[in-house]
């Protein structure tokens, strides 16, 4: 059954048997854990980090950032989830995926002192979806068309 609620649980360690519908988050070892909200019954694991995925936690809700793209399972569900809601996203094509893998691993690279990387990831990201339009053009650019 497809899921719109996730519940938090802060654990040590992620349990072995996950249960539907929590959202495991072992702050430890950076690692947030769920079964995939499609209801396929397949584990997620994300690993938290400044270059993948960042988790807020407001008191009561978390949130993770970017979206959950289970692009190596069948379903291939693609969903954000904030403040414990599952807000479902458009499903990629394999070259939006094959575009934002791409991207991904271009931002991931390390950048030494006075390198404009921000040329490298635009022309990375031209075949993302139309969406992450902000991603393509970077801060700069989105403050020179604001400006223009």
């Amino acid at each position: 059954m497809r899921r719109d609620r996730l519940d938090h649980q802060f654990v040590d360690f992620i349990p072995e048997q996950l249960d539907e519908g929590i959202l495991y988050v072992s702050i430890e070892y950076t690692t947030v854990a769920h079964l995939c909200c499609c209801g396929c019954g397949q584990e997620v694991s994300i690993t938290l980090s400044p270059t993948d995925w960042r988790l807020v936690f407001d008191g009561k809700t978390v949130s993770l950032e970017p979206s959950i793209g289970s692009w190596s399972l069948p379903c291939q569900s693609h969903y954000f989830v904030t403040r414990n809601r599952v807000v479902w996203a458009k499903q990629w094509s394999r070259a939006d995926i094959d575009a934002g893998r791409r991207y991904d691993a271009a931002r991931k690279q390390p950048r030494r002192a006075g390198d404009s990387s921000e040329g490298a990831l635009v022309q990375v990201a031209q075949g993302l979806p139309d969406k992450d339009n902000a991603i393509k053009r970077g801060i700069w650019g989105w403050l020179k068309s604001w400006w223009s």
